[in-house]
């Protein structure tokens, strides 16, 4: 692996370094501090998310701001159907002297679609005592509450990179923005919506997402591979009141007992290994070279990252290994419990039933329906003692596995990182999942990916003391200003 240490200047000059800076310091960061204070819930998790109006504040604010840009040839709408979120739409007119401006996608014109999200993950217990999921703080660079760095920066960072380019009078093929609500609960407004924008996106020979994440400050990371997902709530119901636990106990078995007997069938208690044939696949060889080569850069850092409580130990101390678990092997989580009352409340009681809300990472190219049929099969098959068992609620999502990157596009990443961090980009999987890019995959086949993100190290994406690292953030908008320069000169090239 090859590591540049040497700074150089972007090939746009200083000016758009310059012009992103103050756009961060005196626009960005307090739009985003307006933004966090919005309790703006998925759909999943606020479910009458349509009366409570979070959501359409965040998308009113962020479009407010959008449409004041001064950026040439830009128009910005909220599309809107029935029963769905809103998303965000920003078309912008190709830019520069190698461009003539149209209103309309010509028959051999591509877009650059430039992809983000602005609904939120639930608060999550155990913020510091002085900062707060609605709550922004600064401290130092970081910018902490819940939603600027997943996602809310995305939607200022793209227009900021597009108004850059163009002030310093570079120039940039068509380009559309595009900003959901509905991420977090799975993307499931986002497919009707593509649909019906189909002619507006025309056709994407280039994806620029920004919700992804990077393994250090240090450089520009691209996510090579996002993991799948399958969501559902297991519940096992036995009695139908509570018991006294002393006359009951030893004669109704536990609800508790029954689902861990349960869960024994879809994964090994002691390793942690799911259990389920549609949820394991070979591990692509480069993928595994690819992992071993990050973790040669950065070591124990792998799992160093995490706040384990002290005499604490990862599953793997082997970085390479640590990677692959993370990013290329299925991975069982229980989220949410049902049932269970605090410990402070519990009454010496055998509860009537028990239900928990599994999560589960599945390998990039897992089939996630199948996964999904299987585990359903699975856990509802033969109740133990015959209890009343249901695997309900369920949603999923396939993972994606990022095409091989374009001798242009690659020269343009590595020349961007250099630019703005002193070293070549670096590659990674992500453990995460955003349904958007499989399915821009499937319907873009021939389409390059640049999916990156502020979301590293401590960060805390979806639990307490989110922070958005704002001096990442600003070298992230720089690099992503010069790839849009570079696709025009590459497509010049090859014209």
């Amino acid at each position: 692996m090859t590591i540049t240490d040497s700074q150089s200047e972007s090939p746009l000059g200083p000016g758009p370094q310059e012009r992103i800076s103050t756009l961060w310091s005196t626009e960005i960061i307090p739009q985003l501090q307006d933004y966090i204070a919005i309790p703006a819930l998925s759909p999943a998790f606020d479910p009458n998310w349509s009366q409570s109006g979070y959501l359409q504040q965040a998308v009113d604010q962020i479009y407010d701001w959008m449409r004041t840009r001064p950026i040439e040839g830009m128009s910005v709408s909220i599309e809107e159907l029935p029963g769905r979120t809103p998303v965000i739409v920003a078309e912008i007119e190709p830019f520069g002297s190698n461009h003539t401006t149209s209103s309309h996608t010509t028959s051999n014109e591509t877009t650059t679609l430039l992809y983000g999200h602005l609904d939120k993950q639930p608060e999550m217990e155990g913020w510091r005592e002085d900062l707060g999921p609605w709550k922004p703080v600064m401290e130092g660079s970081k910018l902490y509450g819940r939603g600027g760095a997943d996602d809310g920066y995305a939607a200022y960072a793209s227009l900021a990179a597009i108004e850059a380019v163009q002030a310093a009078g570079g120039r940039h093929g068509r380009l559309v923005v595009l900003i959901e609500a509905s991420e977090e609960s799975g993307s499931p407004d986002l497919p009707a919506h593509v649909d019906a924008l189909a002619e507006r996106l025309g056709d994407v020979d280039l994806v620029i997402c920004l919700d992804s994440g990077c393994a250090d400050y240090n450089t520009l990371w691209l996510t090579t591979s996002l993991r799948g997902m399958v969501f559902g709530k297991l519940a096992v119901d036995i009695v139908n009141e509570g018991i006294h636990s002393g006359s009951a106990g030893g004669v109704v078995p536990s609800s508790f007992r029954i689902i861990r007997q349960l869960l024994d069938r879809i994964e090994d208690a002691t390793d942690g290994r799911v259990l389920l044939d549609s949820a394991n696949v070979e591990v692509p060889e480069y993928r595994r070279a690819e992992a071993h080569a990050t973790a040669d850069l950065l070591g124990s850092y792998v799992y160093e990252e995490y706040p384990m409580v002290d005499g604490a130990s990862p599953v793997s101390p082997e970085p390479a290994e640590a990677l692959l678990a993370r990013t290329w092997m299925p991975s069982l989580a229980y989220v949410g419990a049902d049932g269970m009352p605090p410990t402070a409340k519990a009454g010496n009681v055998l509860r009537p039933s028990t239900a928990l809300q599994l999560s589960l990472r599945l390998p990039p190219t897992a089939d996630s329906e199948a996964v999904e049929r299987e585990l359903t099969e699975v856990l509802q098959a033969e109740p133990p003692y015959g209890a009343r068992v249901s695997f309900a609620d369920t949603d999923s999502a396939d993972g994606w596995n990022a095409p091989d990157l374009a001798p242009w596009l690659k020269d343009a990443l590595d020349a961007a990182s250099v630019a703005n961090f002193g070293r070549n980009m670096q590659l990674f999987g992500e453990g995460g999942t955003i349904p958007f890019m499989g399915m821009l995959g499937d319907k873009f086949p021939a389409a390059q990916f640049v999916i990156t993100g502020v979301l590293g190290p401590g960060s805390n994406a979806h639990g307490p003391n989110e922070f958005l690292d704002v001096a990442y953030a600003e070298k992230l908008t720089c690099c992503i200003a010069d790839v849009l320069s570079a696709k025009v000169t590459a497509e010049g090239t090859h014209a």
